[in-house]
């Protein structure tokens, strides 16, 4: 009976580094594909210079500011979340789990604020006012639509990822015992920040 019980024991450790090896090879797929975004960014920014620098002008930097602050503030609050469970504090948890969901739907609500502005000026895909610019700044609206976009879908699915986090802290399915999962959706959190300021002074505050 002893060997299966060894056996059983060296399980937990094993699969928790399995577990953290599988997200940090998914973290590394996610910076190659913002990576070759930033390197098409840079690339086009090079041929254009003037056009990309009107672009920027026109963004707004106040919404993009704000949600930096939003993101920086909800990294803080999910590494507190996940430091208070390994601590055995539920309560703190759930509190800067359920902050950090809030930020992260602030930011997207702010986003889709932005994005409303640019449609309504009629700067958006093949929109009216776009196709009146040069070539330069179609590109870099292109860009700035494709770049912000897919990063407002990572920011989504951190979201969800969190409130499903939140769920199993409630149900005792992640514990002070058990929190690999939690930790692997705060690294994913902390990678959705992470390009989020890189975005911020290539889009907004380059001009």
């Amino acid at each position: 009976m002893s060997k299966p019980a060894a056996a059983l024991t060296h399980t937990g450790p094993k699969d928790y580094q399995g577990a953290k090896l599988g997200m940090w090879i998914f973290l590394f797929t996610e910076l190659l594909l913002f990576g070759g975004l930033f390197i098409l960014y840079s690339s086009y920014r090079a041929i254009y210079p003037h056009d990309f620098h009107e672009g920027g002008r026109h963004l707004n930097v106040v919404l993009g500011v704000v949600n930096t602050v939003f993101l920086l503030t909800s990294s803080l609050t999910v590494a507190v979340s996940i430091s208070a469970l390994r601590k055995g504090n539920r309560r703190l948890t759930l509190q800067c789990l359920g902050a950090t969901i809030v930020l992260g739907i602030l930011f997207l609500a702010n986003k889709y604020i932005e994005w409303s502005e640019e449609i309504r000026r009629g700067i958006y895909p093949n929109g009216p006012e776009l196709e009146k610019l040069p070539n330069g700044e179609k590109i870099f609206y292109g860009l700035y639509y494709s770049m912000t976009g897919l990063h407002g879908l990572h920011v989504l699915a951190g979201v969800v990822v969190l409130t499903v986090m939140l769920a199993f802290v409630i149900k005792n399915r992640v514990t002070a015992a058990d929190y690999v999962k939690l930790e692997n959706a705060g690294l994913y959190w902390h990678l959705v920040d992470v390009i989020w300021i890189f975005l911020l002074p290539m889009l907004y505050l380059a001009a």
